[in-house]
């Protein structure tokens, strides 16, 4: 049975080019891969994209990088990829993280127009816009992208952070959550959902090595008064000899809690309440 087409005038090669790229060109191609997948030269492969893309068949997220267009699409020339697809191959190997992590796991309400990434791959900015979405990407080594899972998005997989994981990352770096009020929200709905693990929480930490994660961990769950004696204990077991910051994005210096070894450069405190 022939694939239905939206774009008019597609001749049978181009057709079959064409499916070739949806079978096996990944999340993103450039003419590099587009001509091992066709077998055709880097100029042959780089003038088929161009022309592709004028079509509508090919989606261009960025000057000489492409996605191939869903068959199906009724209006082709209107279609904008996923962006968390897209970010998968323009930045792999990578994850979707932070408060972008925190919206498809339900840890937060709050709704962010900008995507964030993980990456081990070096780039040169860290904000950018693609096909009129942002992304904003920070850079780690590849030995610390753990602690992720593989979701489909449409017929291609993304990884994302795990709910465990992404607690940690926020705790490490607030801004990846929106600040640290945000993240201590974040955490609350973390710790009455079903996504609580308490024991992959300590060990990813522990993975990563920042011991002020657990400073800012067990500063909150006691502000907070949440009910979890033997993972504040675990907190206390962790804490390091020097001084950290609430949230490092803040320049409010703010008083030190000498229990964490904290700086409490932000109030968490609700309205009305008291040290």
């Amino acid at each position: 049975m022939q694939s239905q087409m939206s774009p008019a005038g597609i001749s049978r090669r181009h057709r079959a080019a064409l499916q070739k790229l949806h079978r096996e060109g990944g999340p993103t191609f450039d003419a590099g891969g587009a001509s091992k997948i066709l077998g055709l030269s880097h100029e042959e492969a780089s003038r088929l994209l161009g022309y592709m893309a004028r079509r509508g068949w090919l989606s261009r997220v960025r000057r000489g990088l492409y996605v191939a267009v869903p068959l199906d699409a009724r209006r082709p020339g209107e279609w904008i990829a996923d962006p968390w697809v897209v970010a998968s191959g323009l930045f792999d190997p990578c994850y979707i993280g932070g408060w972008s992590a925190c919206e498809h796991w339900g840890l937060t309400e709050q709704l962010f127009r900008t995507v964030l990434v993980v990456t081990a791959h070096p780039v040169r900015e860290r904000e950018l816009e693609l096909q009129g979405v942002s992304f904003r990407v920070t850079v780690r080594s590849e030995a610390n992208l753990f602690g992720t899972v593989s979701v489909w998005r449409g017929q291609s997989k993304v990884s994302v952070s795990d709910p465990s994981r992404t607690i940690v990352d926020i705790l490490d770096e607030p801004r990846l959550g929106g600040g640290i009020r945000t993240c201590a929200d974040v955490l609350h709905e973390y710790l009455s959902s079903e996504h609580r693990d308490d024991r992959l929480l300590i060990e990813y930490g522990d993975r990563l090595g920042n011991r002020t994660v657990f400073k800012r961990l067990g500063f909150i769950l006691e502000r907070a008064g949440e009910l979890a004696p033997d993972l504040i204990a675990a907190c206390l077991e962790r804490r390091s000899a020097g001084l950290g910051t609430l949230d490092p994005s803040v320049a409010s210096k703010g008083r030190i809690v000498r229990r964490w070894g904290l700086r409490a450069n932000v109030d968490l405190r609700p309205a009305g309440d008291d040290w």
